[in-house]
């Protein structure tokens, strides 16, 4: 177990009074978690402190070299004013997987979810309270090592924040429209495609930027070997459900396991529905799509939970889904999953951590 040392803010700020105005990510709550790694000591100094700019040598390895991680989650406010968490465990077990493709020390998952906690705990208060609306909690460790050169850092920073969160769907749930990338690639066997490194989302940037200028919401990326199997969308993985059965790509190297759709696959099989996590070829969509039996999309992350999907956009054909609205087992597992994160419905799978 963690000794966390806590070193309260003297000036609090001001919270905000709209939480309809919340937005995503450029709000910060008072406090920070901060630890320390050194070569021969391990990690240590765990802290939460109040939020401030960090101080780092412009030679740190983080700048250079890119050898950094993150991780995403909420806290909920439930009814009865209490705070929970949905599936701490799991961020903490993937980051442990990333630290080991990027060389970094792993944290134990204990001292994870504590730091977690003790975080939400200390800044409590900037929960909010508006239906739909979350506290986002963004750990991530960068390295610090001051020195040019292409290497495992002897030193390292893990940092957690917080950011108070809007409701992601203020005005109801819109199916989004997505462009099927065919030129540009986001993971290759052998990559970092399944770990949540800056870099993946670095190299994704140029594709968005395509697809917005072209009207479209989200990518939805394909392999990088063959250019033909459907991988991920954006940050987000991706499901279809096609003539009575779930397909969504297989975690095996270049597509981020993701603590919702890992939920969602559990929902869905409970439900008695056939879930196929196997490798599944766009023209075998877009043809499913033309035979009618292409009948719902959707993508699931941790910020939007369930994102339905109206239109797909491949090269020149296009997919028109649901008739441009929400499908039933889409609207399903959102109100599931939103009804247990916000402890609306039981919680009868062991998913929620109390803070």
């Amino acid at each position: 177990m963690l000794d966390i040392k806590i070193e309260k803010v003297a000036a609090p700020k001001q919270h905000p009074t709209d939480e309809s105005k919340l937005g995503f990510g450029k709000i910060f709550t008072d406090h920070m978690f901060v630890m320390d790694y050194t070569e021969g000591q391990g990690w240590h100094d765990a802290r939460i402190v109040p939020y401030a700019p960090l101080v780092l040598d412009p030679a740190a390895l983080v700048f250079h070299y890119a050898q950094e991680c993150f991780e995403g989650m909420k806290a909920y406010r439930r009814a009865d004013g209490g705070v929970q968490l949905f599936r701490p465990e799991k961020n903490a077990q993937r980051m442990q997987s990333t630290h080991q493709r990027l060389c970094i020390p792993e944290i134990p998952v204990e001292d994870f979810v504590q730091a977690v906690k003790a975080l939400v705990k200390v800044d409590e208060a900037w929960v909010p309270h508006a239906d739909g609306t979350s506290l986002y909690i963004r750990p991530f460790t960068i390295a610090t090592e001051a020195v040019l050169g292409v290497k495992a850092s002897a030193e390292y920073k893990f940092i957690i924040i917080a950011s108070p969160s809007g409701a992601y769907y203020a005005e109801g749930i819109n199916p989004v429209r997505i462009y099927v990338e065919d030129q540009y690639v986001r993971a290759t066997p052998g990559g970092t495609g399944y770990i949540k490194c800056g870099g993946n989302y670095a190299a994704s940037i140029i594709a968005s930027e395509k697809a917005h200028q072209l009207g479209f919401s989200q990518v939805l990326w394909l392999d990088g070997v063959e250019r033909k199997y459907v991988e991920e969308v954006g940050s987000m993985n991706i499901f279809f459900k096609i003539d009575g059965q779930i397909y969504t790509a297989p975690t095996v190297g270049t597509v981020l396991p993701g603590i919702t759709r890992m939920s969602c696959i559990e929902l869905l099989k409970s439900w008695g529905y056939q879930v196929n996590e196997t490798r599944l070829a766009i023209t075998d969509i877009m043809d499913a799509a033309e035979a009618g039996k292409l009948e719902e999309v959707f993508g699931t992350g941790t910020a939007a939970v369930i994102s339905p999907v109206g239109e797909l956009v491949y090269e020149d054909r296009k997919a028109e889904i649901n008739g441009g609205v929400i499908g039933p087992v889409t609207q399903k597992l959102y109100d599931t999953l939103t009804g247990i994160q916000w402890g609306k419905l039981p919680d009868e799978h062991g998913w929620i951590q109390t803070v």
